[in-house]
């Protein structure tokens, strides 16, 4: 698993809020973090406008790119993105 995930209850009156990390170490090049960050908010916005009512911590776990030289392909995100809206 590459996520991890945090959910809280909203506190009296507020907004859902939404927190993401893509580490540096994790993901080297700067257009696959803002990729990643992107597709996070994408799927947790859809998710808060449906049914989850929380506040949202998301975190990449795992470097992403061992085997496509540390730069994030079409399978990788499709995998990241079915991972992402499963925990959702």
């Amino acid at each position: 698993m590459y996520w991890g995930f945090y959910a809280a209850p909203i506190q009296a009156g507020g907004k859902p809020d939404l927190g993401v990390a893509v580490a540096k170490k994790l993901a080297k090049r700067a257009v696959d973090r803002n990729r990643l960050k992107r597709m996070i908010r994408e799927l947790v916005w859809a998710a808060q406008a449906n049914t989850l009512n929380k506040d949202v911590v998301v975190k990449l776990k795992k470097p992403i790119g061992r085997e496509t030289r540390g730069r994030l392909r079409k399978k990788e995100k499709d995998l990241l993105r079915s991972q992402m809206s499963g925990l959702l």
